[in-house]
């Protein structure tokens, strides 16, 4: 790590240290939009004009300074590898970055403090991308030591939507340079990323990785932000931060124009602070004007009050919360485990937690055939039903003797993020296997395990420390397991203290005061109740066991499981590390909660029993899941009923993004004598008609919809092959392209792989396209329909050309726009027959527009 300059250490000292979370600090608004009112042509680099247009640069960001701002971003949101290679700039990272900083510093002097902005990489990571963790860290890494060197004196990553690219981002910022780190995420108006992070899920592996402040940017509005800032402030410890656009775009006059008036913007602003935004800005459409009004309604404003991260557990929906009992030790916050969509509990008068334990290929040899092959369908099978059985962690073990554990385990984490958004446990005894879990799980997750043990304690604590992941420590040390509980008791305090001295904090702690088989050692079950209670009691820290240790060697295990669960309850157990599948030990988990006081109201309890006895209710969160069961992805009830039995496992292939196992589902169906259209119809089509509903519903994001939507081309691309000569449905054909001056392309590419899957013929012509090529393509290629995508407001004007230049020649074409920036009222007003707002929607608007004119030729 690069230590900061001697002046920014001393800015830092005087102005960042003493007002954060004390008085709200303003930020700057857009740079972009600036920029382009000043001439940026569209499509082109902005941060380019550091180099080519300094004057301009400079002169936006003294624009921002006189209206107030008290923290000026750079020129250099897209001032990464990935981003300025699309404009042959790659080798100009630092460059680019440093120049940024000094136009910047040049006008903030040293009474106002510089930010250096960095922008994601429009890359996905695996499994939902081709970028690997290590390649995203290493560009940011790079910018951020360009921008570190630069004299900046803050990093702000901002308008991410992926978690696992923030992750790796925050994590190559801390540690290139030793300057605070800002982190805001891009949510949408369903309150989560495009991705499904939840804010509280963010928080909670932001603030762990080392993150100075938490909170949104761009995307919508600010009415639309105070719901999100309401959640980040209600399970956040650190600063939030908000920087709104100026309301959703409209095109006036061939231009973006932003509708919240700077005054307008500025009441905005104080709901915002009134819902705990410590540090306020603008983004894409607001001015200084904007900036300066917000600056005199905030003045004198003070922070907003607010609980922290103790106030989580009822939003996570936990269903404990302050009225819980507690036992007479201290009182530690719950420690928080997540994903990119769920936050889950673990302590502090939560209710308890089940840890799935059937991911381990131990005494399991089906599973450690399947790994050895390096197959991952069973890996993706067990996570799913342990989902669906009420599973809210999942334990993941890849020891096998004769494997390269760390590869197996990274794989199977991310073979398990397709079908099961829930928090993991890396249970691996290998440092090399465990930090790639880490890198390889987007989430913040649980490692199991340390010990007491020196030499255990050295290497698991940095990792935990560096990936900010919480800790399972096992109450044995050098000698063994303590036979008595106040043995176990001090193992845990050394525990404790060495956390502590490796910078963990007590809720990054879950002790497991280890059960053994009752069969063999009887009186060790009531020591580990005991130990359970003691821990409770004198250090108040979160437990956990593994319950069906307990039975074994010994009949009707289930009966012996169950009942040792309950009496672990009543000791204060928060964790049970457990078959899902047991009906049994899964209902004394819940019942338990309710003796145990933890189960307020018996809220869970009584809605579990509403849905016939079941452990939980389908659909409905388990219990301190914050709504997992919803979405894991699982099918759930009679989804897919009407699927043959010999081809739902293509069906459940695609509908889980398992590439790996379409090419044999096909191959068995043909075998089976299914024809090639047959397979279509009957597996093909209704998996993605199911992921379109899940998508619709909130279960599925885009990263699953990829995934399904790449394993359906997988099937095509083999079926295509059988029906060569007869000739496969085609609905119509599709030219589509990204207009000329926007480099992006991903929701595009997206839209492009779901309508080939839905039996259009799709002509990509790519990104930045000229109007006279799409014209062109649209001829040569009869198109049925254009589709015209746009992400920036510059190049929403293109495509009011693109269409009037259509309906001037002539051509009998129907015309078809999408993109973050579009709207339906832009597309209504530029004359567009349709408006795709996502990839689903695309393909629905497709199909309503051939079967319009196919309708209107037959009345013909």
């Amino acid at each position: 790590m690069r230590p900061a300059q001697p002046e920014v250490q001393r800015r830092l000292a005087r102005l960042w240290y003493p007002r954060l979370g004390r008085q709200v600090l303003l930020f700057d608004g857009a740079m972009g939009t600036e920029l382009q009112r000043r001439g940026l042509p569209p499509g082109a680099c902005p941060e380019l004009w550091n180099l080519e247009a300094p004057h301009l640069v400079r002169e936006v960001h003294q624009a921002y300074r006189e209206a107030g701002a008290q923290i000026l971003e750079t020129n250099t949101f897209g001032a990464n590898r990935f981003r300025l290679r699309e404009y042959g700039l790659a080798e100009r990272v630092a460059e680019l970055n440093f120049r940024g900083v000094a136009l910047a510093r040049e006008v903030a002097g040293e009474e106002v403090l510089v930010a250096g902005s960095m922008g994601p990489t429009g890359q996905f990571l695996r499994p939902f991308g081709p970028l690997s963790f290590d390649e995203a860290y290493e560009v940011f890494a790079e910018q951020a030591r360009a921008l570190a060197e630069g004299g900046a004196d803050l990093l702000l990553l901002e308008t991410f939507s992926d978690l696992g690219e923030v992750r790796a981002a925050l994590l190559a910022a801390r540690e290139a340079a030793d300057l605070p780190v800002l982190v805001q995420l891009t949510f949408d108006e369903s309150g989560r990323t495009v991705t499904g992070v939840a804010p509280e899920a963010a928080v909670a592996v932001l603030e762990a990785l080392g993150a100075a402040a938490v909170g949104a940017n761009c995307s919508t509005g600010p009415e639309a932000m105070v719901r999100i800032v309401q959640a980040m402030a209600r399970a956040a410890a650190l600063p939030v931060s908000a920087q709104p656009n100026a309301g959703l775009p409209r095109m006036e006059g061939g231009r973006a124009v932003y509708p919240l008036a700077p005054e307008e913007m500025a009441e905005c602003g104080l709901r915002l602070v009134e819902a705990g935004a410590a540090l306020v800005g603008g983004c894409c459409g607001t001015t200084p004007r904007h900036i300066s009004a917000l600056g005199r309604r905030l003045e004198g404003q003070p922070v907003a009050r607010r609980a922290g991260a103790g106030a989580a557990g009822e939003e996570a929906g936990a269903g404990g919360g302050p009225e819980a009992p507690r036992f007479s030790g201290p009182v530690v916050p719950p420690v928080r485990l997540a994903s990119r969509g769920q936050l889950v509990l673990v302590g502090s008068g939560q209710l308890p937690v089940a840890v799935g334990e059937r991911l381990n290929p131990t005494a399991r040899r089906r599973l450690a055939e399947e790994l050895r092959s390096g197959r991952m369908s069973l890996v993706r099978e067990e996570a799913r039903r342990q989902a669906e059985a009420g599973a809210q962690v999942l334990d993941v073990n890849a020891g096998l003797p004769g494997i390269y554990e760390a590869a197996t385990l990274a794989e199977m984490v991310e073979a398990i993020q397709a079908v099961a958004d829930l928090p993991l446990s890396l249970d691996t005894a290998d440092p090399r296997a465990l930090e790639a879990g880490l890198r390889s799980f987007p989430g913040r997750a649980l490692i199991n395990s340390v010990t007491g043990e020196v030499r255990r304690l050295e290497e698991v604590l940095p990792l935990a420390r560096r990936y900010g992941a919480a800790v399972l420590g096992l109450t044995l040390d050098e000698r063994g397991i303590p036979p008595r509980a106040e043995e176990r008791l001090q193992v845990a305090e050394r525990i404790l203290e060495a956390a502590l001295a490796a910078g963990l904090r007590p809720e990054d702690l879950v002790i497991d005061c280890l059960v053994l088989a009752a069969g063999a050692q009887q009186r060790e079950a009531a020591e580990t109740i005991r130990a359970v209670r003691l821990v409770k009691e004198r250090l108040g820290l979160a437990t956990l066991l593994g319950i069906s240790n307990v039975s074994h060697g010994l009949p009707n295990r289930p009966l012996l499981n169950a009942t040792f669960l309950a009496m672990a309850l009543g000791a204060g157990l928060d964790a049970a590390l457990l078959n899902p599948y047991d009906p049994g030990v899964m209902a004394v988990l819940q019942a338990g909660a309710v003796l145990a006081g933890r189960d307020q109201h018996a809220r869970r309890y009584l809605a579990a029993q509403a849905a016939e006895g079941a452990p939980f209710l389908p659909g409905e969160a388990a219990p301190g899941a914050g709504g997992a069961g919803a979405r894991t992805g699982a099918a759930r009830g009679d989804e897919g009923a009407q699927v043959a039995e010999d081809l739902r496992p293509l069906w459940r292939a695609i509908l889980e993004g398992d590439r790996s196992a379409v090419e044999g589902a096909v191959e068995a169906a043909l075998a089976g004598g299914r024809a090639p259209l047959a397979i279509i119809e009957g597996a093909v089509v209704p998996a993605l008609d199911e992921v379109g509903r899940r998508y619709e519903r909130g279960v599925y994001f885009l990263p699953q919809l990829m995934l399904a939507a790449e394993s359906a081309q997988l099937a095509f691309a083999r079926l295509r092959r059988e029906l060569q000569g007869e000739g496969g449905p085609v609905r119509g054909t599709v030219v589509l392209a990204t207009v000329k001056g926007d480099i992006h392309d991903i929701g595009k590419n997206i839209v492009g792989v779901m309508l080939s899957n839905h039996g259009f013929q799709v002509v990509d012509l790519g990104k930045d396209v000229p109007l006279e090529r799409i014209l062109a393509a649209a001829a040569s290629e009869r198109a049925d329909i254009v589709g015209l995508s746009a992400l920036m407001t510059t190049t929403m004007a293109e495509m009011r050309r693109v269409v009037e230049e259509i309906r001037r020649r002539g051509l009998a074409v129907r015309v078809m726009v999408g993109g973050a920036v579009v709207t339906p009222q832009f597309a209504r007003e530029i004359g567009a027959d349709a408006y795709g707002k996502d990839a689903v929607a695309a393909v629905q608007q497709a199909l309503r527009l051939v079967q319009a004119e196919r309708g209107r030729r037959e009345q013909e």
